[in-house]
């Protein structure tokens, strides 16, 4: 079936183990903003802890901007942190020589929507797993939309209550922080390399 999902930055593990689930990805680009949540957040673990990355974005009708028109900001150099911060949480894991080449130029390029970026880095992070799955954007907003399974209430909160029993696996910083799940995927295909498709599929369903 087909799976409704909001847009998100570096989807979590819950989020990208439910791409796999689906027969096709449709990403909502008609609902209004929500600022604070995975629409422009993700999570990762640095030395110091979890670290939330921030897309710094423009809302350019304020609060009633829908999500395919939400402008990314240039005013910082966030594209340099974002990767920076990437960088040194997972410079010693197991596979970031590997992969790293795969997402460092996307850090290079000028996006001028949220949408974009999401979807670009959607892709690619795909293309890494082997999910083998089309992406669709919606064309309207449905409240209830017909022969699609609706995760949007789920990924699209900015504090879900929604507990999942992520399955223990090796971290960088684990001897410093304990074991932290449902962090973004990154964490798992910088640390798990080709194990992560097999990875995503234990994670239980929502």
């Amino acid at each position: 079936m087909p799976v409704l999902f909001t847009t998100a930055y570096l989807p979590s593990l819950h989020y990208m183990a439910e791409t796999i689930r689906a027969d096709v990805i449709v990403i909502e680009a008609f609902e209004t903003y929500t600022k604070q949540t995975c629409r422009n957040h993700c999570a990762i673990c640095g030395p110091n802890g979890i670290q939330t990355l921030v897309v710094p974005v423009i809302k350019v009708n304020g609060n009633h901007t829908l999500t395919k028109d939400v402008l990314i900001s240039g005013h910082q150099s966030w594209q340099k942190i974002h990767w920076r911060s990437i960088e040194t949480a997972y410079n010693n894991s197991p596979f970031f020589l590997y992969y790293q080449d795969h997402l460092a130029h996307l850090y290079e390029k000028d996006f001028r929507y949220l949408l974009d970026l999401n979807t670009e880095l959607l892709t690619t992070l795909m293309k890494l797993l082997k999910i083998v799955r089309s992406i669709e954007l919606t064309g309207k907003f449905e409240r209830s939309p017909d022969n699609l399974k609706d995760m949007r209430t789920i990924f699209g909160m900015k504090h879900s209550s929604l507990k999942l029993n992520y399955p223990r696996y090796s971290q960088v910083f684990e001897s410093r922080h304990g074991f932290i799940p449902g962090l973004s995927i990154l964490d798992v295909i910088f640390n798990l390399g080709p194990e992560s498709y097999n990875y995503l599929e234990s994670i239980p369903m929502a």
